[in-house]
């Protein structure tokens, strides 16, 4: 049954397994919410599922799905050709769109062809030049990163897959936002996105569930009742980010407007004129940007993983 407004699903097919181990991973650390695993792969009831299901609820004539991890390329282009082929089947005349959120490590011809067949759009976490890239993005075996996921970005452009640039502002690249942006425009794609890393130290409720970094603060308590939470040393200043901002702004406007596409600020000006951001921190409330685990669950999203934050199973 479609849904009365269209909301969006992040799914997490391989869960939060990934290949590398950056310092400042938020995810990594739930595998510790589902315990020991043998696989951590969708299986193929949940997925067939997953497809139709979200097709179905979708109120308009598009579906647009959007796949991350952990590391979605660890599950291989089989798995990938099954999910096309689950949409084809399931699509009711609908229009399939697709993204995928990659590291890029792991890119190889194989992926190029059938990201280019199939039309996927691909975020390509990059944050930076080297030394800014290689001080947090760094593999299971403490080694930098940076010049595979450069390859990953040739790949793409040499096969024509679409793609743009996800970079992670921490408490060092926030200082150099000159230096950033320069780099990632000279990468070769005009889609930029900068997130910032805002994470918590650990709190008892955190330790409780194994985790090593603090969850969410409980809105159900008054604002002055709550406890400041400790934010960690690679966690980005607030202030520190929006001056990031302005400077990529001013940068911006200088010499790339209609050329280059960054997204918080056209989120923002879509905003100002009174039009739909296109993502959910600009929106007046939370609720339409939803998370899907490897086993079906649903939670309100993939930065409240969290058990009372779990609202649901697709298989029950």
């Amino acid at each position: 049954m479609p849904a009365r407004f269209p909301f969006h699903l992040l799914a997490k097919p391989i869960g939060p397994v990934c290949n590398l181990d950056c310092t400042y991973c938020f995810y990594l650390e739930k595998e510790n919410l589902y315990g020991r695993k043998e696989s951590w792969r969708m299986d193929d009831a949940t997925l067939d599922r997953y497809v139709r299901d979200y097709i179905a609820a979708q109120p308009g004539d598009e579906a647009s799905f959007a796949f991350q991890g952990g590391e979605p390329t660890l599950l291989g282009v089989p798995y990938f050709e099954k999910v096309v082929a689950l949409q084809r089947k399931h699509a009711a005349g609908k229009r399939i769109e697709n993204s995928i959120q990659t590291n890029g490590t792991l890119l190889d011809d194989t992926w190029g062809a059938f990201l280019a067949e199939n039309r996927f759009l691909v975020g390509l976490s990059l944050d930076g030049p080297r030394d800014l890239h290689d001080a947090w993005r760094v593999d299971r075996r403490q080694q930098p990163t940076f010049d595979r996921v450069m390859a990953g970005a040739d790949l793409l452009k040499r096969h024509g897959v679409e793609f743009n640039l996800l970079a992670c502002v921490n408490a060092t690249t926030v200082r150099e936002p000159e230096r950033v942006y320069d780099f990632l425009k000279s990468v070769g794609t005009p889609f930029l996105q900068f997130i910032p890393i805002v994470e918590r130290e650990v709190d008892p409720v955190a330790t409780k569930l194994g985790l090593d970094l603090g969850g969410p603060p409980d809105l159900r308590n008054p604002p002055a009742s709550r406890e400041a939470p400790r934010m960690t040393s690679w966690s980005v200043d607030p202030d520190a980010y929006g001056e990031f901002l302005v400077r990529i702004f001013e940068r911006w406007i200088a010499d790339d407007v209609g050329e280059i596409f960054v997204q918080i600020i056209e989120s923002a000006a879509a905003r100002w004129l009174g039009l739909p951001a296109g993502i959910c921190v600009f929106e007046e409330t939370c609720g339409r940007a939803l998370a899907l685990e490897h086993n079906g669950d649903v939670y309100t999203c993939d930065h409240f993983v969290y058990p009372d934050q779990k609202i649901g199973n697709l298989n029950t």
